[in-house]
């Protein structure tokens, strides 16, 4: 059977950060891409982003999550897609979200077709605290043919919020990282007893992300330095707490995927102190796969994806992450066990095993 063209809405705009969004070009765009696919993302205001290939804008504004304005909003992305896409062309709906806009759209626009729901956790916790973004995911869940969900944490989360779900649906395939960096790690020289710990946080500072639980644990331990690479303006809302708290940040920028993997050799650790959940954590992955430690918040999905191959603490118990930060500064064994365990949990996701994994599931939908 040949490999069914998919149909996927993002409903952000182009050059939005988060790790959906990099999963989401991953697998969809480029000049061959892993998933054949029209793929689209809102057209953002102001400076339009430099494209990567097989990536088409829709240019519809009024994005939200609540009321009749959300109705409205749903309506003019069904009529954007539905102008944009040749139904017989399509052999499977790829759903981004259980909630959001973008999927009530497509399965608008494309009511025939197959339905693959991808649980991503914005959508869960959006569900969780919004109405009408919990009706959404509940139908979606319904009239889904299939359920891919990254990690078992985040089946556990889905079904609390829609109990009436058909579990026969829920189908687990994680999420992966991209193959390349599987290969050989960068070298980088040992870290010796007594040095200065480098640490990275690397992503959104929203506030499930633990940003301030992380200043606050890091403010009173001694010998770290501390770099955070994340978009412009959420740095910005964090620095008076670090500046409250007399914890120096080096701030790096939104850096690109190739950047931050150029980073990650320049620290020792990443942190991870997200308070609640995370479909997956795939930047905890690439830093494994890039040689380097990471300590992490045990919340579902993370637990399930990083176990005892990186080091869980508690973020918000400032006592036990000095202590953890202490036992790495004092033992380079500790640090080194980490990046070998972490290279070999990195190797359990590539990306093109997630990408046959979903192509695999839509020809048996077709």
């Amino acid at each position: 059977m040949s490999t069914p063209l998919v149909a996927t809405f993002l409903d952000l705009p182009a050059g939005s950060p988060g790790g959906s969004v990099e999963l989401f070009l991953d697998l969809y765009t480029g000049p061959n891409p892993l998933i054949p696919a029209r793929a689209f993302m809102l057209q953002p205001t102001g400076h339009r982003p430099t494209l990567p290939a097989g990536l088409d804008l829709l240019a519809v504004g009024g994005k939200c999550l609540d009321g009749p304005a959300f109705r409205r909003y749903v309506t003019a992305l069904r009529q954007a897609l539905t102008a944009a896409l040749d139904p017989a062309s399509i052999g499977v709906l790829h759903l981004q979200h259980l909630a959001f806009g973008a999927t009530p759209a497509l399965l608008q626009a494309l009511p025939q077709h197959p339905r693959v729901a991808l649980v991503h956790g914005t959508d869960l916790l959006f569900a969780e605290r919004h109405r009408d973004q919990l009706q959404i995911l509940c139908e979606t869940a319904r009239f889904a043919d299939a359920i891919v969900v990254p990690t078992g944490a985040m089946a556990d989360r889905l079904l609390r919020l829609a109990p009436q779900t058909d579990r026969r649906k829920i189908t687990h395939i994680p999420w992966g990282i991209p193959d390349h960096l599987l290969t050989t790690p960068p070298a980088r020289p040992p870290h010796r007893p007594g040095q200065i710990l480098r640490l990275l946080y690397a992503g959104r500072l929203t506030a499930e992300k633990g940003g301030e639980h992380l200043a606050k644990a890091l403010s009173a331990v001694p010998g770290i330095e501390l770099s955070i690479a994340a978009p412009r303006h959420e740095f910005h809302a964090l620095a008076p707490l670090l500046k409250r708290l007399g914890l120096h940040a080096r701030y790096l920028g939104w850096l690109d995927r190739p950047q931050l993997w150029k980073a990650f050799a320049d620290h020792d650790a990443l942190v991870m102190p997200s308070t609640t959940l995370e479909a997956m954590g795939l930047v905890a992955l690439e830093a494994q796969a890039r040689d380097l430690a990471v300590l992490y918040q045990p919340v579902p999905g993370l637990t399930d994806t990083l176990g005892a191959s990186a080091l869980a603490t508690d973020f918000t118990n400032p006592q036990a992450v000095a202590r953890d930060l202490a036992r790495l500064k004092s033992s380079p064994s500790l640090l080194l066990a980490l990046r070998t365990v972490g290279r070999d949990n990195a190797a359990r996701y590539p990306l093109s095993a997630t990408a046959t994994a979903l192509t695999d599931l839509g020809k048996q939908l077709c």
